[in-house]
């Protein structure tokens, strides 16, 4: 089974934009995704439609944040992504009419609700803020100790 990584890549996107002054064009984000700009509008629509983007047509037109960082979660953006699949195991579904399957399966199935219900309530809890002032301070390190690292050498 594939797995699904638009939630990650598009909260890799949200960062990159709101880093950005001015729009950015579903051509930028799709090299920022690796993926084609098509599967970006089709992304970027269900996000514009939750309000958290907003498009601009036209030259210098494309996509911006519209949102408060601070009011998003992944939950948030999870929901605008249609709520893709968490999980990328599941039922083996060969033969329903097996007792065994059914049980494996019950039991299985059980876990999987519950595995997915603390993933959401986990995802509720961190904001789109929370990732930018991680990366913000993920800067500032990398800032710092390359500036440290450059003094080093100069010293020696």
């Amino acid at each position: 089974m594939r797995c699904d990584s638009r939630l990650s890549g598009v909260l890799h996107v949200l960062l990159h934009m709101a880093e950005h002054d001015g729009p950015s064009t579903s051509e930028t984000l799709a090299r920022a995704m690796e993926t084609n700009p098509v599967v970006v509008r089709r992304v970027m629509a269900g996000l514009r439609e939750a309000g958290y983007v907003r498009s601009e047509k036209g030259h210098g037109g494309g996509w911006r944040i519209a949102c408060d960082f601070s009011a998003v979660t992944l939950r948030d953006i999870y929901d605008a992504l249609d709520r893709p699949s968490l999980l990328a195991i599941g039922n083996r579904s060969d033969e329903p009419e097996c007792l065994v399957e059914q049980a494996v399966n019950r039991a299985l199935g059980k876990v999987f609700d519950e595995a997915e219900a603390l993933l959401l309530e986990r995802f509720g809890a961190v904001t789109l803020q929370m990732l930018s002032d991680d990366f913000h301070k993920s800067m500032r390190a990398r800032r710092k100790s390359t500036h440290s690292k450059g003094m080093h050498s100069h010293d020696a």
